[in-house]
């Protein structure tokens, strides 16, 4: 008796959209299961620079907040790094490895293609900051008393938004930049540490390069968080939670439909002149 082919589904729309980011976090998932010894490097080793600035506000005799600032900061580094890296110069690399032209044609959507990238290394990046946070707490003493935990969720998840929108626009950019992706990448890296107050109150860069980096979603997360962690936070505090918020959710639409827009420019452009999977003219 002969057998008939099975019928597969044919997906569209957000089906299609989660699928598609189910399926590109699966490998990053399973990758992390079998290298185990990354996620020591990952998670543990990043203790090292933050326990430096611990110290260093310790031989200063600063104040006590300052060493919770330092390991907010240094938990937050992973999901700057996982943006950076996991999506930011991601298109690239899948260019160089031949398999952009397959996203490309497939029809399912580029931003689901980074997303699902992303969130297959949200695993290290989750460990990586709750190590740091966690142990660098108990390591140092440091103790936290949140003023308000709703709005401490709020901040977070807008910052989240913000931030991986910042990535998926900023992919098509590098893209765009060809092998430069690399050096712009590690160039990006160190200085977004400085001028986002990653290791430090925002405010003491003054008012015009903190108002600057705040286009940086972290920066204003950052401050949003320490104030929101320590009864006197507000007074190291660059602007108001509430501002900040308001800031944080207009740059998270701002990241988003900016990223839609140029990843649907990049692939009308690849489809019509080649010229993202081949070498550019």
């Amino acid at each position: 008796m002969s057998s008939q082919p099975k019928q597969f589904e044919r997906l569209s729309g957000w089906r299609l959209f989660f699928n598609t980011i189910a399926a590109r976090a699966y490998p990053r998932l399973i990758g992390q299961q079998r290298e185990t010894s990354w996620l020591l490097f990952d998670v543990f080793l990043p203790l090292f620079s933050v326990a430096a600035y611990v110290y260093l506000y310790r031989a200063m005799d600063a104040p006590e907040e300052y060493v919770g600032f330092v390991l907010i900061g240094g938990a937050m580094t992973a999901f700057w790094l996982n943006v950076l890296w996991s999506m930011s110069s991601q298109l690239f690399w899948e260019k160089e490895q031949g398999n952009l032209s397959l996203y490309i044609i497939a029809p399912n959507s580029m931003m689901a293609v980074l997303l699902g990238m992303a969130m297959g290394g949200m695993l290290a990046t989750c460990l990586r900051a709750i190590v740091i946070l966690g142990l660098g707490s108990w390591l140092f003493q440091v103790s936290y008393q949140v003023v308000n935990f709703g709005q401490l969720f709020v901040v977070f998840i807008l910052a989240m938004v913000a931030l991986y929108g910042m990535g998926m626009m900023t992919s098509s950019l590098f893209l765009l930049f060809g092998r430069e992706a690399w050096h712009i990448s590690n160039l990006a890296q160190e200085p977004i540490y400085l001028a986002a107050g990653f290791y430090f109150p925002v405010k003491s860069l003054g008012f015009w390069i903190a108002a600057g980096a705040s286009i940086i979603p972290l920066t204003l997360a950052l401050d949003a968080m320490r104030q929101l962690s320590y009864p006197g936070g507000e007074e190291v505090g660059f602007l108001p939670v509430n501002v900040e918020i308001a800031i944080l959710m207009v740059l998270a639409v701002v990241f988003v439909v900016s990223a839609k827009l140029l990843l649907d420019k990049m692939e009308k452009l690849a489809v019509r002149e080649g010229r993202l999977t081949e070498g550019r003219r």
